[in-house]
């Protein structure tokens, strides 16, 4: 028997579809189902690495392991990735298809991606019990709807009930919920069976008389009223960059300022998720060089476009507050695209990142890197090499990059050892630059806490020496946390009774 299906819609981005997906993932299988995630197209700037080397959206990586399932390709089959201005990457079932514009994306490839969608969902309803799959931004965009392949044709596809998610944070959150309403066919609007009011603050009851009138005027129940809570589960949206988390803080407010660069394409920006667990920590966003300011810690991330955003930091200015940030002694770690841009020369022979060419880089590491066409996806371990930190310390990651880069000389080392026996990275002797290719290396909690702690030894300052809980310890206390949380606030008696109601004659 097919596997039953319950859809997260939102009546915008961004209204926390994803972690309500989380939740409902957990929750399910708390309860006992064989549930798995699904969202059959998402445009992502943060990615997962799937044990085979596919690569699919974050949320997805991140619903599959609250689903205590192993990710696939299948629970994303198709990711776009933002690469310039109205281009993509398009990734079909976790490796690279082609760059495209949005306009050919729209005219020449939705229709073909359909086969490829109802591959993987035929094959998830048959290995599972329930599927909870996610929307993306809102299903009543009236200029996207014909094209529209990840709302309410797969709510038809799966014959799934919706639950509409709305952000009362945002205001205007009755408005949203009518309009969305009011702009879906009839088919579409009866296969919403719920709404959840999400990101609740304030006094429950001054919203009873406007819930009341709610589903009075719409017919549709409320499941529930979700409070606010921040939980440290992954990002993969560019607007969550400008959530609480990452609102700049004054640097004498913590012991250890840390500044990361944001990058005009900027991507898998929560690997410096790790850093707001660090007690006496502050992670700052940069965005130009007024803000800079004197960090003990400076974060070149990972990005869509290497060259291009190589050429933003020179012409905002960065490279030269950069080079004086070194001579002050500030620590520079470099990852992905970051890592690529502090090297001396950056090659692009088949511009894969646009026109080709060549660039100079920050030349803070002696390394060249020649762009290639084909795309480093991997899962990976490895075991720092030189004495920087702890000798032989293991490490575990991800890799997603287009490129090779090789050390030219003796002034610096390579960072790590690889289990597959390649070295990866560059450290220059004294440890003061660092570059590396493994995302996800900042989870690695033993490292961070080092790290943070030779930052503090600079300072003068005592060693943080509480005990250091793994990642996945932490992943598993937020997933249990925030399931807990939804299933204490929502109606999830109403949510089974949707599911054992089957809607396929609507």
């Amino acid at each position: 028997m097919a596997a039953k299906a319950l859809m997260i819609q939102g009546t915008a981005s961004d209204v926390g579809k994803s972690m309500i997906c989380t939740a409902f993932c957990r929750i399910f299988s708390d309860d006992g189902l064989k549930v798995v995630p699904f969202k059959s197209q998402n445009m992502a700037l943060n990615s997962f690495v799937t044990i085979d080397g596919g690569e699919i959206g974050r949320a997805q990586g991140v619903q599959a392991e609250a689903a205590r399932v192993v990710a696939t390709t299948d629970m994303n089959p198709i990711l776009l990735k933002p690469k310039q201005d109205m281009v993509s990457e398009v990734i079909v079932h976790g490796k690279h298809f082609m760059d495209m514009s949005a306009t050919s994306y729209r005219n020449n490839f939705v229709e073909q991606a359909m086969p490829i969608v109802e591959q993987s969902i035929h094959k998830l309803q048959n290995e599972y019990d329930l599927i909870v799959l996610e929307g993306a931004g809102s299903p009543a965009e009236i200029n996207l709807k014909d094209r529209d392949i990840a709302n309410m044709r797969m709510a038809h596809a799966t014959d799934a009930a919706v639950i509409l998610v709305a952000d009362i944070e945002r205001g205007g959150m009755f408005a949203s919920i009518i309009g969305t309403l009011a702009l879906l066919d009839d088919s579409e609007r009866a296969r919403v069976k719920g709404i959840i009011i999400n990101k609740f603050r304030g006094m429950r009851e001054l919203l009873d008389d406007g819930v009341e009138w709610l589903e009075k005027e719409t017919g549709i129940p409320v499941l529930g009223i979700i409070p606010y809570i921040d939980i440290n589960i992954e990002a993969e949206d560019s607007l969550a960059l400008s959530s609480l988390r990452f609102k700049k803080p004054k640097q004498d407010e913590f012991a250890i300022d840390i500044a990361m660069i944001r990058l005009p394409r900027i991507s898998n920006f929560t690997d410096v998720d790790p850093f707001f667990d660090e007690p006496e920590v502050g992670v700052r966003l940069v965005g130009n060089i007024k803000e800079l300011g004197d960090p003990d810690l400076l974060i070149i991330p990972g990005t869509k476009n290497t060259m291009d955003d190589l050429q933003w930091l020179k012409d905002e200015g960065f490279e030269t507050a950069i080079h004086k940030l070194v001579e002050k002694g500030t620590r520079i770690f470099g990852i992905c695209g970051g890592f690529q841009m502090l090297g001396n020369a950056l090659q692009d022979p088949h511009a894969v990142e646009g026109d080709g060419g060549s660039a100079v880089g920050l030349s803070l590491l002696p390394v060249t890197t020649i762009f290639n066409k084909v795309k480093k996806t991997v899962q990976m371990t490895g075991k720092v090499s030189v004495d920087v930190f702890e000798k032989d310390m293991e490490l575990t990651g991800y890799e997603i990059h287009l490129g090779k880069t090789v050390i030219e000389n003796e002034n610096c080392s390579p960072f790590l050892a690889l289990s597959d026996g390649r070295n990866d990275g560059a450290v220059t002797k004294n440890g003061q630059i660092i570059g590396t290719y493994f995302h996800g290396i900042f989870n690695n909690r033993e490292f961070t806490r080092k790290l943070v702690n030779e930052l503090r030894f600079k300072k003068g300052l005592a060693p943080i020496d509480q005990k250091v809980k793994t990642d996945a310890e932490r992943r598993e206390a937020a997933y249990q946390l925030l399931a807990e949380h939804v299933r204490q606030n929502i109606d999830l008696e109403k949510v089974y009774r949707m599911l054992q109601t089957s809607i396929q004659s609507i």
